[in-house]
């Protein structure tokens, strides 16, 4: 039984038919307003770390196609790397720290006078 709700819709202001306290016509109407809401404001910092540990996997990844190659600094950091945002972090025997974006990880490393880092891919091993 269907109960007929007083309610306009909160996106497309049309009569809203269903349950009662109903807010959206449906679940694609509910996302465009949430989205048309949220468009102008600030991220959260949730949504900031999360996009910048997405662009930083991102990049790791198009640059590590063999799964282990050295680049400069200054051309992943041209392109939106920040190495201060990482998931979690290797240490190997010599005792180098490796810091991860999921599975693309990446070390500071001098090569020929230049800075580098030094990617690789998670190894099974190292767990």
């Amino acid at each position: 039984m269907k109960i007929m709700s007083t309610e306009n819709c909160n996106y497309y202001e049309e009569k809203l038919s269903g349950r009662e306290g109903k807010l959206f016509c449906n679940p694609s109407c509910k996302a465009m307003y949430h989205y048309v809401k949220n468009k102008g404001e600030e991220p959260n910092m949730f949504n900031r770390i999360d996009r910048q540990l997405k662009t930083n996997r991102r990049l790791l990844k198009l640059y590590n196609k063999a799964g282990k190659a050295m680049i400069r600094k200054e051309t992943l950091h041209q392109e939106g790397f920040d190495p201060k945002y990482f998931t979690h972090y290797w240490k190997n025997d010599k005792g180098k720290l490796y810091l991860f974006c999921y599975e693309f990880g990446f070390i500071s490393t001098k090569d020929n006078g230049k800075d580098k880092y030094l990617l690789i891919q998670w190894q099974d091993y190292m767990n």
